[in-house]
């Protein structure tokens, strides 16, 4: 996987402010992963405190990967469905203009895509209907129907909408809680990006950051990193010079 090697994104990284987000702080010791012990600085209150400097050289090579991205217009999939998560993910997908799972993950969504894809396809052309008068032509029981299903399929894959083709990559909050979507993303040689606490097996994500993946200032300033990654390498497009 090509890795494009940006000297100033180290700049951006801070472990003072990694720490003021509260980025440090894992979970107990009981429930630490056998993968992540050489990112732990001590443990306290048999509560471990994560190393942030070497999170910060995590963050750096996602970061750089990010960029990467970004400099091809590349497709990310924003994933977290934690409430922690939801809000922050889908706001950062949205100012990239990309596609997000906020609520759940939906087995196959890349393993199956081609089905993903029909269900995103009825929903497009449902909310398009709406909009055009194009739901008039249906009876009043049919529609009574049809928003039922539509207020479903839009709970889980309205952040999908757009989505033509399986994405580039994935960034997850909480890998281990969205183990579905990691694995599927393994299976289907799609590169992860992935916040995972001190509980998370990192050996096959592709980038993964360990920091705390449970509070929400943490999750703003690790997903801010690699929103703004993605964003200075679309600066160097021809059409953004």
């Amino acid at each position: 996987m090509q890795k494009v090697k940006n000297d100033n994104i180290n700049s951006n990284i801070s472990v003072e402010k990694m720490f003021e987000a509260g980025a440090h702080y894992g979970y107990g010791k009981q429930r630490r992963h056998p993968s992540v012990s050489s990112y732990i600085y001590a443990t306290k209150n048999n509560s471990d405190i994560i190393d942030l400097e070497k999170s910060s050289v995590m963050l750096e090579e996602a970061m750089e990967f990010a960029k990467d991205l970004g400099s091809r217009n590349k497709t990310i999939l924003f994933v977290g469905t934690k409430p922690e998560a939801r809000e922050v993910m889908k706001n950062a997908a949205l100012s990239l203009n990309m596609p997000y799972v906020d609520t759940r993950w939906i087995g196959g969504t890349l393993s199956n895509f081609i089905e993903i894809k029909k269900r995103i396809a009825e929903l497009e052309k449902y909310n398009k209907e709406s909009v055009d008068g194009g739901l008039d032509k249906y009876t009043k029981k049919e529609r009574v129907v049809m928003a039922k299903k539509m207020e479903k399929l839009s709970k889980y894959y309205t952040g999908l909408i757009g989505l033509k083709k399986t994405p580039d990559a994935l960034f997850i909050i909480d890998s281990k809680g969205e183990h579905i979507a990691a694995t599927e993303a393994k299976k289907s040689d799609v590169p992860v990006i992935a916040l995972a606490n001190s509980d998370s097996n990192i050996k096959s994500i592709d980038y993964p950051i360990v920091g705390n993946d449970s509070g929400i200032p943490s999750i703003k300033f690790f997903t801010n990193a690699i929103v703004s990654a993605y964003k200075g390498g679309q600066m160097s497009l021809p059409n953004n010079k």
